[in-house]
């Protein structure tokens, strides 16, 4: 039975933090310290939260995110609590902009079966032109860059039972650090919303989405290989767009994610609610986008009768006169 916390004081630091703490996953450990103020002091600890968190999201070993986490209150306190579980935020264009940073970090880790097979850190320029006015975009593989991966790609049998198997183990983590603010979020939905082959490249496409109001914020990873052999992961890119499907710009980008970070809540992501939330972002983009065809070609129709009515005008006006 475990001892109460009256008597956990007698224990030796040290055999608490060797034999229990270490043990603890994050959420344990957070809440460890919050049952008294002596496990507090010792659930704090730097070393602890360093090996939660890169164990967890190995990106974070790189030595560009581990700088940037020094910084922090916390250090690696602090990122686990701003990137656990999820970023869930509802976003409104009432929100009054704020000083951009000059640059984003994303530190993105792809899981197969729990196990990291793809790991990458980017930095992004937020403070030039062509970030700002441009569509949001960002790309962690190159071009032409094809990354191994361990998973098998395409396994022999039924397609749709690959592609389920696929989309009940292939996780990712985005967590995106703001220097300036010292504030991250995970805006992945760690399982994917949806797992298709593209019709054209028969390429796998992983989807994974969080819907924020009124945008989406949605994470494409593209695989490819031959059957049996390794797949290759060909592209991961983050983008966010609208109800009317218009990618957000730069610009507008940065104060939802801004405003996500510092009021956003974390929570757990429920997959079927990931998906639901998902498929009816997409069906009211859809039906916005029917309803603009629709106002579109009444438009068209109105200026058509007008153009018809001024010419009639104009046909009998000159047959009068004449």
């Amino acid at each position: 039975m475990m001892a109460s916390t009256s008597d956990i004081t007698t224990v030796h630091p040290d055999i608490i933090h060797s034999h229990i703490l270490t043990r603890l996953d994050g959420p344990t450990l957070a809440s460890a310290a919050a049952s008294s103020s002596h496990l507090r002091r010792l659930c704090t600890e730097h070393n602890l939260w360093r090996n939660i968190c890169t164990d967890m999201w190995p990106s974070l070993h790189d030595p560009l995110t581990t700088a940037l986490i020094s910084t922090f209150p916390a250090a690696h306190r602090s990122i686990f609590s701003d990137s656990f579980p999820s970023l869930h935020h509802s976003y409104s264009s009432h929100h009054h902009p704020t000083p951009s940073p000059t640059e984003l970090v994303s530190a993105v880790d792809l899981y197969y079966k729990g196990k990291p097979v793809f790991s990458r850190v980017v930095r992004t320029e937020t403070n030039k032109g062509w970030f700002l006015c441009s569509p949001l975009w960002i790309e962690l593989v190159d071009p032409n860059e094809f990354v191994p991966t361990t998973v098998k790609f395409a396994q022999n049998g039924d397609e749709e039972e690959w592609l389920k198997h696929l989309e009940e183990n292939l996780s990712l983590s985005w967590i995106m650090i703001d220097p300036t603010r010292k504030r991250a979020g995970n805006l992945s939905s760690r399982r994917p919303a949806v797992v298709r082959r593209h019709w054209l490249t028969d390429e796998v496409e992983v989807l994974y989405a969080v819907v924020m109001g009124v945008v989406q914020c949605s994470i494409k990873v593209t695989c490819c290989g031959k059957v049996g052999g390794e797949m290759h992961v060909r592209e991961v890119s983050l983008t966010m767009e609208d109800m009317e499907g218009r990618h957000v710009v730069g610009r507008d980008s940065m104060v939802i994610l801004q405003e996500a970070m510092e009021n956003g809540e974390r929570k757990k992501v429920d997959v079927e609610e990931a998906k639901k939330s998902f498929e009816k972002f997409c069906l009211m983009k859809r039906e916005m986008r029917e309803k603009k065809i629709k106002r579109e070609k009444a438009l068209d129709m109105v200026a058509m009768l007008v153009a018809f009515t001024v010419f009639a005008f104009l046909f009998c006006l000159v047959r009068f006169c004449v």
